[in-house]
């Protein structure tokens, strides 16, 4: 994804959230259902104009799928995917591991997001051990603002996950980074230490993060064929490489609309939604990040990943959208450009809008289109 680094001043805020959708109509463990989008107070004109400028424009989007109300309005992929074709969600990884981190904390296998890093690696030597280290947290891991050197993104091609890649012990490495600055006050973006989540999870629990989330995250949302590489250690990529659906990835989007509840289970806590879909800190000129999750300056917030992979949740319009893509970096945030001018507007009312057959059969013939 997007990785960037900013000599901001850290700002916190905590903002209204939405309030939780009514609770859903049915739940699409077993799949979605779909309807038209009038029936569910959009436009199809709309949402047919933004295919339109897809195609026109040859944007190298793979799939787009517009859920609102739990059933799908918009569902187009583009040769040769399909609905059952994996994709490679890259960073949106992050934020899957971001979830299976708080079910792990609630049920007791880590303490909490004040955990020092330190301590949750007894076992490890620490070079370039000081006291900005010492006072690194797992939250500040969270929030990609553990003062970590990390040089691993791609504003330095990915130097530093070459280097790590290159070794043995890759939580060693990270943990093994000199300190750039004071945790808790500087945006860095870090692959390293979604890593280290990763590796986090599985000590508390005995269980890979994909064996975890198996458990206690995709199967209970109906989630079965994903792909999730790991290290020579034996550790899921924790900020990568997950392969899912787009129908699975709005899953998770579904899951977080509604706070963490999945058919009458609380899948993940929902005082772990609020905080990982809140700003802790200034990322860009106009978004925050949470834990693991980008917020919008609007008050949506997204999964990102590399190349144009997005999960959007805009709560108060009750609306999950997906991209998969694999767009140049120049035109990395055109999905989120999609949802701002074409998406939400298409979200025109709470209550049903009127049949409009010549909308629908525009939107059907976009979609047949770009397949």
């Amino acid at each position: 994804m997007l990785c960037l680094v900013l000599a901001m001043a850290a700002g916190c805020a905590s903002g209204q959230r939405s309030p939780v959708p009514e609770s859903a109509h049915y739940w699409p463990t077993d799949g979605w259902r779909t309807s038209t989008p009038e029936q569910q107070g959009m436009s199809s004109e709309k949402l047919a104009k933004m295919l339109e400028a897809i195609q026109l424009r040859k944007y190298a989007i793979d799939s787009v799928t517009v859920i609102r109300n739990g059933y799908i309005v918009t569902d187009a992929y583009v040769h040769p995917f399909g609905p059952g074709s994996r994709h490679v969600v890259h960073s949106c990884t992050k934020s899957i591991n971001s979830a299976l981190m708080g079910i792990a904390i609630e049920k007791g296998y880590i303490g909490g997001v004040g955990q020092k890093v330190t301590e949750l690696f007894p076992e490890h030597p620490f070079a370039n051990l000081d006291a900005r280290k010492q006072a690194m947290t797992l939250e500040h891991l969270l929030t990609m603002t553990s003062g970590l050197d990390c040089q691993d993104s791609y504003l330095y091609s990915w130097q530093g996950l070459q280097q790590m890649r290159r070794t043995d012990n890759w939580a060693q490495y990270v943990l093994d980074l000199p300190m750039r600055e004071q945790p808790g006050t500087c945006f860095e973006y870090c692959n390293g230490a979604s890593y280290l989540l990763s590796a986090i999870v599985q000590k508390g629990s005995g269980l890979t993060a994909l064996d975890f989330a198996r458990e206690h995250l995709f199967g209970p949302l109906g989630i079965v064929d994903v792909h999730w590489p790991s290290s020579p250690e034996g550790i899921s990529i924790g900020w990568g490489d997950l392969e899912m659906r787009p129908h699975d990835m709005a899953k998770i989007g579904y899951l977080y609309l509604h706070m963490g509840m999945w058919d009458g289970r609380q899948v993940v806590p929902a005082e772990w939604v609020e905080a990982s879909t809140r700003k802790h800190i200034n990322a860009t000129l106009s978004d925050g990040y949470g834990y693991q999750w980008w917020v919008d300056a609007s008050g949506y917030y997204m999964a990102l990943g590399w190349a144009g992979q997005y999960i959007v949740v805009v709560p108060d319009k009750n609306l999950v959208v997906v991209f998969t893509s694999d767009l140049s970096e120049s035109d990395f945030f055109l999905p989120e450009r999609l949802v701002n001018e074409h998406i939400i507007p298409a979200a025109e009312s709470v209550a049903p809008l009127p049949p409009n057959p010549d909308g629908a059969a525009l939107l059907q013939s976009q979609i047949w289109d770009l397949a």
